[in-house]
């Protein structure tokens, strides 16, 4: 099975973890984002500033963006 890694970044800070993650596919893969994005995105929401970006990537075997969720904070006037 392939092999995923998360990626999160917020302006100031970028990492990504040490330890992939074995998926069946690029559908669980999927699944597999959004939950953990779910679960993370309203405490990401809740301290968020205004006009700042928050992005959750997901990386293939070889480091290379698969899917990307992105949350960004816009100050309209």
């Amino acid at each position: 099975m392939p092999i995923y890694y998360f990626k999160i970044s917020d302006g100031n800070y970028a990492g990504m973890a040490d330890n992939g993650i074995e998926l069946f596919d690029r559908t669980a893969a999927w699944d597999e984002m959004t939950k953990v994005c779910g679960d993370l995105i309203g405490s990401i929401a809740r301290k968020m500033k205004q006009n700042a970006g928050w992005r959750m990537e997901l990386l293939d075997e070889s480091k290379k963006p698969v899917f990307r969720i992105r949350l960004v904070a816009e100050t309209l006037k």
